[in-house]
Order: structure tokens, then sequence, then C-alpha cells
């Protein structure tokens, strides 16, 4: 067992399974800012119940993603304390930002929010979703400030052995910030608009299946009620849920395309300053200009995929060129020219010191896990296009007021919420793993080999043993396992239960299956 690949396992199980909360939470909070701005502004009853549905489930995701994130923090003092020595004085201004600006703020604007219906005053109650959904964004700026130093260190020097904050303005302009933050929160509105097309097709579906909603010789949607079903089954309860997934079609598919432009500018920065990353993303082993859509590594190799055993099947000539010069002719540098070039710079073996451990004086790999970032990329491509794909199918298949009454189609759109799940933790683990051997990645516009990055090897807590890492690795997986039952459990529920497992007053029948004990009472 090796205390230093335990740690690695334990920190991508545990911000992976937060990563799931997360964009959701930012999304759905927006999301529900403006629909209760849609019902302040209009007063129709469909926009009332919108925010009160979503909205609750915005805060079971929320307070799962609390409690999930709590993790990280400690994270870094116990599997990670000399990487926290090293980045210490720099992460201390953004984190302390991100608590006291934007969480702290979040946090007493979501329980004003909870707390204020039919007390506060609605546009004072209108104004704490409001805040409470930008601080949340504004919260994962800062966050994103510590990703992007540790994927691109600005604004600092090396002061015995610790990197050190000379330029404050420099860390939170970090150009890698500037567009991995539009890339991500974009990301966010992807996974969102899925929820709500989902979701939404359901309960559209729902009404087909009991005969409340029919279609007419031409197709087109004749909305019903339901009076055994409880006055959650009315006409508005229809307008609810075309609506809602209409507003989650168009969400899903502006998203992508802020994704996309987004992304290309972050490719583009990333050719300057992780050009390994690129090229292990591209599985570009020979300098070129064209983007590969299907590389396979030789089966027989029995190990981790090189550029001895790779085999190109089929490419686009110039593309890669397009994604990272805007030209179709210039070339980018592939692994074989890179690999001299990482060794000239920043040697070829760890050198020989204590911090290191075991590793100390070996060998550097500077080629990321290629089967990781090659399929990582094309994973988070192709799932968020999927999902922008079908948010349009989705928007044309009800286009006459409703969903088709097919069973498999309702289940691939409920199965469908998952792809921009997968797309934004795809693009997460191909951004953290395509760095390494770094933790925190060398500035290619500094001079020299005397700048700032850290090595892996060295990041890890050398007084905790491997014994001790796995234990808390099966402990933590366990709990977050737990925590994923708990989560999708609450989440079921209160999708099966409609408008009315938000709005408790609409139930009419005995056995609608509500308690005085429901543990999210309070949030009516």
């Amino acid at each position: 067992m090796d205390a230093l690949e335990i740690a690695r396992w334990q920190f991508g199980i545990t911000t992976v399974y937060h990563f799931l909360m997360v964009p959701l939470t930012i999304g759905l909070g927006l999301v529900v800012a403006v629909l209760q701005t849609a019902w302040h502004r209009t007063g129709k009853e469909e926009y009332l119940r919108m925010t009160k549905f979503w909205g609750k489930l915005f805060l079971i995701n929320f307070i799962m993603g609390v409690a999930t994130g709590i993790v990280q923090e400690f994270q870094f003092g116990m599997a990670w304390s000399e990487y926290s020595r090293f980045v210490g004085d720099v992460f201390g201004a953004p984190l302390a930002m991100e608590a006291l600006l934007a969480f702290f703020v979040e946090s007493t604007f979501l329980g004003l929010w909870i707390f204020g219906w039919d007390r506060l005053p609605r546009r004072i109650h209108l104004a704490a979703i409001w805040i409470a959904s930008l601080a949340s964004i504004l919260s994962a700026y800062f966050i994103l400030v510590a990703n992007s130093w540790m994927q691109h260190p600005v604004g600092t020097e090396i002061i015995n052995g610790r990197a050190v904050m000379t330029d404050a303005w420099a860390v939170f302009t970090n150009n890698t910030a500037l567009v991995t933050f539009p890339h991500t929160i974009f990301g966010a509105f992807a996974v969102a608009g899925g929820f709500l097309l989902g979701i939404s097709w359901y309960h559209l579906y729902k009404r087909r299946q009991s005969g409340i909603d029919t279609v007419d010789a031409d197709g087109k949607v004749v909305v019903g009620e339901s009076a055994t079903l409880g006055r959650n089954r009315d006409k508005i309860d229809y307008r609810v849920w075309i609506k809602s997934l209409r507003i989650g079609a168009v969400v899903a598919m502006v998203a992508f395309a802020g994704v996309a432009l987004s992304g290309h500018a972050q490719a583009q920065l990333m050719i300057q300053q992780q050009p390994m990353k690129m090229a292990a993303a591209e599985a570009a082993c020979h300098d070129g200009t064209g983007f590969s859509l299907l590389s396979i590594g030789d089966l027989r190799s029995g190990g981790a995929t090189t550029c001895d055993d790779v085999v190109g099947v089929f490419e686009i000539p110039g593309l890669l060129s397009f994604l990272a010069h805007d030209n179709f002719t210039t070339e980018v540098k592939g692994v074989n020219t890179l690999l001299p070039e990482y060794q000239e710079k920043y040697g070829t073996h760890l050198p020989d010191n204590p911090i290191y451990g075991d590793r100390a004086g070996t060998e550097i790999n500077y080629l990321p896990v290629m089967e990781v970032t090659y399929w990582g990329f094309r994973l988070m491509i192709t799932l968020g296009g999927l999902s922008a794909v079908a948010a349009a199918v989705a928007l044309w298949l009800t286009r006459k007021g409703t969903v088709p009454h097919s069973k498999w189609i309702s289940r691939l759109a409920l199965f469908g919420m998952l792809a921009p799940f997968g797309a934004n933790s795809a693009g997460w683990i191909f951004t953290e793993m395509g760095r390494q051997p770094f933790v925190v990645a060398p500035n290619p516009s500094f001079e020299g080999i005397d700048q700032v990055f850290m090595y892996t090897a060295a990041a890890v807590s050398p007084g905790v043993s491997a014994g001790e890492m796995l234990f808390s690795l099966i402990v933590l997986t366990l709990i977050y396992a737990v925590l994923l039952v708990v989560e999708v459990v609450l989440l079921t529920r209160y999708v099966r239960g409609g408008i009315g497992s938000a709005m408790p007053e609409l139930h009419d029948r005995p056995d609608d299956g509500q308690k005085d004990t429901d543990v999210l009472s309070f949030a009516y």
C-alpha cells in the first residue's frame, strides 16, 4: 500500500462526489430566484408553485452539498499537510473570502428565505433568494481562484520553501480563473436545465398515463383536471410542468453554447500553460494539427498507455490547431517533443529530499494517465453535447403542448438528467489528473527552474501511514455512500410528490402520504 496513492483516491472520491451537488446548487438557485421574480411581477399561481417545488429540491441539494463539502477542508490538514504549508499563504485569502463574503452570506439569506415565507415583505423575501443565489456564484469564483492558482501560479514567490503571495490582484485576476469561472458556471446551468427538463417530463408523462391530459386528432394537448387526485393535479399543475420543461430545455441549450465558447478559450490557455495536459488529452505523441476522434492503446501492453502503444484510428485534420491557435496550420507539440523539454526544465528525477519519502531520487513521469485524460476529455464533450441535443429534441417533441405517451422515452428523459452531471465530473477529473505529476503546476512564463511548483509526491502528509489513510478512505467512502442514499431517497420522494410535496395545502386526500414528521416541513 502507498499512502500517496490512497490519499489521491480519497481526495478524488470525496471531491467528485461533493461536486455532484455544487453545480446543481449554483444553477438551480438562480433558476428559483428567476421563478420567484416572475411570480412577484405577474402574480400567476404557476410561478409560485414552481418556486416552491424547485426551491425545495434546491434546499435538499444545498444541505447535502454543505455536509459533503466540510470534509474537503479537513482533508488538507489530514492527508495533505505539506501541500497546506506550501500553498497556505496564497489560499488563505480566497478561501477566507469564500467563507466570509460568500458562504456565510449565502447561508444567512437562504435562512431568511426559508423562514421568511409570509413573514417578510415580498420584496425583501425575493431579495433574500437573489442574494443567496448570487453569493453561491461568488463562492464558486473564490474556490476557482484557488484552484486556478494550482493550475497557473501567479502573484507569488518562493520564500523559505513556501509560496508567499506578493500580488493579491494578480492572484484574483488570474487569466486561468477568468476563463475557468464562466466555463464552470455554464456547466452548472447545464445541470440545472437538464434537471428541470427530466423531472418535468416525468410529471407530464404521469398526467398522460393517468388520463388527465389527452391529445386531439391533431396531436395537440387537451389539458384536464382530476378532482380525485387532489388540487395539485389541476390545469395550473399542467402549466407548471410544461413551463418548467421549456425553461429547462432553453437553459440547457444556452448553457452548452456558453460551455463550448468558454471551453475553447480554456483550451487555448491550456496549450500555453500546460501543454502536456493537452497532448495527453489528444493522445498526440507527435507534433501535428489533427484532432483525434479515436485513438486506442495496444491491449497487449498490459499497463498504462504510452506513446509506444498508441494507435490513431481517425482524426480531423486541422481541428486541433484551430482549438489551440484559431487557425488550421500551426502545429501543436506532441508528447515526444514535450517530454525532453519538461525533463530539461524540471529534471529527470525527484530531488533527494526527505520530503519525498521513498520516492526521493526516483524517475519522474511527466505524462499523465493518458486513458483518463483522453477519454475524460471526450466524455466531457460528448455528454455535454448529448444534453444540448436532448434539450432541442424535447422542445420539438413537446411543441404541441405535452410529451409523447411513451414509457421508454420518459425513462430516457429521466436518465438523461445524469448526462450533464457526468460531463461536469469528467471535466474536473480531466483537469485535475491532467496536470500530474504536479499538484501545483509550474508557470511556463517564469524563467528557469527555480519557480513556483510542487510535485504531488511532496504534498502528502509525512506522518500519516498507508494503513491510516486506507482506514479514512474506507470510512469516508462508506459515509458518503450513506449520504448518497439519503440524497437520492429525499429527492425521489419529493419529486414523486410533485407540487403537493412542497405545498401540502394543495392535498385533499387523507392518504396523500404526507406526515407531520416531514423533515423538510420547516421549508414549506
